[in-house]
């Protein structure tokens, strides 16, 4: 059994060890999600995308409503995070968050093609899901698998 609190450390952890969402702006087809990789401040945001020009994502981030889809590596938590995108070439902000994995795709911190977004995330929804085998032997001994999982679900405020 999970409270809501502890999906939500458990999904800023995700974020912090994996890195690696789906960041897209719904009812765009321009925005369609594609995989990022994130860079988390603090407890709740924001998150930092680095992305090279062309890219959709930047041309519309000017505050519109997006979506970051988080899935875990071994599938132990999914979730839907909600928030807004905005293109935000600080130059301050690009030297914090730059690293030799950043600097692989970049002819350096000024180059034309960089662009840095912040999504600030509002609410997310956050499933975790238990240990696959142990749901299926439940099943077959009779155990229905829907009660362990109903506390392991919550809608979060990120505000």
């Amino acid at each position: 059994m999970s409270t809501p609190e502890e999906l939500q450390k458990k999904l800023w952890k995700v974020l912090d060890d994996e890195r690696t969402v789906m960041l897209g702006i719904p009812g765009d087809k321009a925005g369609t999600p594609r995989p990022m990789t994130a860079q988390v401040e603090g407890d709740s945001g924001p998150v930092w995308f680095f992305a090279g020009r062309p890219n959709s994502l930047a041309d519309l981030a000017d505050g519109r409503p997006a979506q970051m889809v988080v899935v875990s590596k071994g599938h132990d938590l999914f979730a839907t995070v909600n928030g807004s995108l905005q293109l935000h070439n600080d130059a301050a902000t690009i030297e914090r968050l730059w690293n030799p994995f950043i600097a692989a795709w970049f002819e350096g911190k000024d180059d034309p093609k960089l662009a840095l977004l912040r999504f600030d995330p509002s609410d997310a929804e956050v499933w975790k899901n238990e240990n696959n085998l142990l749901a299926g032997i439940k099943m077959l001994i009779g155990v229905d698998p829907k009660k362990d999982y109903a506390d392991n679900q919550a809608h979060i405020d990120l505000r």
